[in-house]
């Protein structure tokens, strides 16, 4: 009797353990140490679940008394299915685009389309020319580039001016000992005047803690505000340096429930839409807001769940951390997802988002 009470007990412990890995923003564990590396990883803990199905099913084929076995082949089979619907309402990808209601704006309106680029290139790793060639073929107007140094930058900038597209550089270094301590970024000059507002100095309330952010603001007023964000990964001396760097990106994005906020933030933000739960404006324009009033494009666009880093792992079952954000006066076109430079030197993929506005 005893034993069967323990029994039940552990397999109470275990579904809840399960259901917190599964949707932690519910108790809001989703920022917590070791809970935020596992939810990070959804797809990795589909085929966990999956190996460990096939495992307890065998078990309970060969046991006389299966009736544990079966409890756990049963919360194996939960959980894996409750993380697999997560993935799928994500997406994991959609080659015509996407737009309209989940930003808030029509796809009927009057529109100028403006293509983000955003690469960390893990300190300059792939080269200028590689970097240049990819965002002239994308045509990209905006760049953001965490990890790549002002030197970079400009040869960049070069290349492009050279392949017909000039771009002004903008870069924000809190020091030279390490070129991740850099962030770069380029804005075409048909956007306007950009000045740089972020502070060189790390920390709120003028700038990301550990790794700088570029914050551009158009000299003229009109225009979005352009952010090239890189927040420090959630390691475990990190943690709180992590939390407030979301906070603050949160608070870029027009944190004041303002619908008159025109952002386009774009980088390495070391967290996934799950870590972002919680930060989105009160009473934000859009319902799909993630920080502030700004939406995830990839999850607009059905690419929610394909994976950016680490290049070593397939797309599908990587971790979804670089992103490009809007607020809801932009439409998002198509998000793009670029595998085919997992080769060029950094562990991170580009992200290529088109979004248009009704100026």
């Amino acid at each position: 009797m005893f034993s069967r009470i323990l029994r039940a007990l552990a397999a109470i412990l275990l579904a809840a353990g399960l259901a917190v890995l599964t949707w932690p923003q519910a108790v809001g564990l989703q920022n917590s140490w070791i809970v935020a590396h596992a939810v990070s990883f959804r797809a990795i803990l589909v085929v966990v679940a999956v190996a460990a199905a096939v495992l307890f099913l065998a078990l309970a084929l060969i046991r006389r008394r299966r009736g544990t076995v079966l409890t756990l082949l049963v919360l194996t089979v939960l959980f894996g299915a409750a993380n697999a619907g997560v993935l799928a309402d994500r997406g994991f990808g959609n080659s015509a685009g996407s737009s309209n209601s989940d930003t808030g704006t029509s796809s009927n309106s009057t529109t100028d389309a403006v293509t983000v680029l955003s690469w960390n290139t893990l300190g300059d790793a792939p080269g200028a020319t590689a970097i240049a060639d990819l965002a002239l073929a994308e045509g990209a107007d905006v760049v953001t580039l965490p990890e790549t140094t002002e030197e970079a930058g400009v040869a960049i900038a070069e290349l492009m001016r050279a392949g017909g597209r000039p771009m002004w550089v903008h870069t924000v270094a809190f020091d030279l000992v390490s070129k991740a301590r850099s962030t770069t970024l380029l804005i075409s000059p048909e956007l306007g005047d950009y000045t740089v507002t972020s502070a060189a100095g790390s920390g709120p309330p003028g700038n990301t803690n550990v790794l700088p952010t570029v914050v551009a603001t158009p000299v003229a007023g009109s225009g979005p505000t352009i952010v090239a964000v890189h927040a420090v990964a959630p390691i475990r001396y990190e943690m709180s340096n992590w939390r407030s760097d979301l906070d603050w990106l949160a608070a870029q994005c027009g944190n004041t429930g303002s619908a008159a906020a025109n952002v386009i933030m774009a980088g390495d933000f070391n967290a996934t839409v799950d870590h972002m739960a919680g930060r989105a404006a009160s009473g934000a324009a859009s319902p799909a807001a993630v920080l502030g009033e700004c939406v995830d494009a990839a999850s607009a666009a059905d690419s929610g769940a394909v994976g950016t880093w680490p290049t070593k792992l397939p797309a599908v079952i990587g971790s979804p951390i670089d992103h490009v954000l809007a607020t809801p006066n932009w439409q998002v076109d198509d998000v793009r997802i670029i595998e085919s430079l997992d080769d060029a030197g950094s562990d991170h993929r580009p992200v290529v988002a088109t979004l248009s506005s009704a100026f």
